[in-house]
């Protein structure tokens, strides 16, 4: 039998860096406790929306990426009933023309921003050397479901309008933007909306009802996540929707001609069991998709690329993955 060494395994296959192992330790000993405290009062969330935003200046994004405000009022475009508001990053010597990432940003649909994930969207920029417009959805509670939805899929159409071929668009999403990811392509998948190129989950939150997380949490103990909050989290966006909503209950909903998924989920996280459940649901539907489950990570480690080795590594494969027959022909420079 070949023996196989630790460096020839692919890197979602490695024993887990002492960086990673501490800093999992230091989150469940100086976060966790404090996150399941969280009620999912309006004080509460303002308070956490303050924290994170503040946090998210020790994250330092990619200087070399240009950040752009943007907004745009789709006067133009008939089925976008509201301004589309967000930002660009433009990596240097980027160009529109290999395709287009719109990333769907996480935060349980009530916190986070696109000034949050910028340690993510600027290096997922300087990886593809594409555009990436990420944006800024309304949140629960004051916009319960389906606000974030409408907004995620008039970003979509918007770019659609602006000459972007559905091909060239890839859709990124990490946690609830994971969820807001596949349902938008779900969606697509329904009706006669193109569907997008390709789609990267980054530990996606599948099941908002909190019962596949509840019952993973027996199994591990993740250093970030307490289930308990999450399905408050949950109950604040559906708000008085309906449950059974493809657009909600995405396991519950296979679509036909679905694009290649990229899903990379943490091994110690317990979305975990979700992200594995999702990929049996895209099989299913017998579409091309790709599960990674990163050994001793936790939940949306990428955010860490510039802390930890796996995270580096794991933008790197979605880069991999996005770049995939990109170089073939070429689209407007509309974005």
């Amino acid at each position: 039998m070949t023996h196989v060494t630790e460096a020839e395994l692919p890197p979602y296959e490695r024993i887990p860096s002492s960086q990673s192992r501490a800093l999992a330790a230091a989150i469940r000993l100086g976060i966790r406790p404090f996150s399941g405290r969280v009620k999912g009062g309006p004080a509460g969330i303002r308070l956490w929306r303050t924290l994170l935003g503040a946090g998210s200046h020790c994250l330092r994004a990619d200087p070399r990426v240009r950040v752009e405000p943007f907004s745009d009022p789709c006067v133009d475009v008939p089925r976008i009933r509201r301004p589309v508001r967000g930002e660009w990053l433009r990596p240097p010597g980027g160009e529109a023309g290999r395709g287009v990432v719109l990333y769907l940003h996480g935060g349980a649909y009530a916190i986070c921003s696109p000034r949050t994930h910028r340690v993510i969207t600027t290096r997922l920029a300087m990886e593809t050397g594409m555009p990436v417009l990420v944006p800024r959805y309304r949140q629960a509670p004051e916009h319960p479901f389906p606000a974030a939805f409408e907004d995620a899929l008039d970003a979509y159409r918007l770019l659609l309008a602006r000459g972007i071929p559905a091909e060239r668009i890839t859709l990124v999403g990490d946690s609830s933007g994971g969820h807001l990811a596949a349902a938008l392509t779900g969606e697509a998948c329904r009706t006669d909306l193109p569907t997008p190129g390709k789609v990267v989950l980054f530990s996606p939150w599948i099941d908002l009802t909190g019962e596949l997380a509840t019952t993973s949490a027996m199994l591990r103990r993740d250093p970030f996540i307490v289930p308990a909050v999450a399905t408050r989290f949950g109950r604040l966006y559906v708000g008085t929707g309906d449950w059974n909503d493809p657009r909600l209950s995405i396991l519950s909903c296979a679509s036909a001609e679905l694009p290649p998924f990229l899903i990379q989920v943490g091994g110690i996280e317990v979305l975990r069991d979700e992200a594995e459940r999702f990929a049996e649901v895209l099989a299913e539907a017998g579409a091309d998709y790709e599960l990674q489950v990163w050994p001793g990570q936790m939940h949306v480690f990428q955010m860490f690329n510039g802390l930890i080795p796996e995270a580096g590594e794991a933008m790197r494969e979605a880069a991999r993955f996005i770049r995939r027959d990109a170089d073939h022909g070429s689209v407007p420079e509309a974005a």
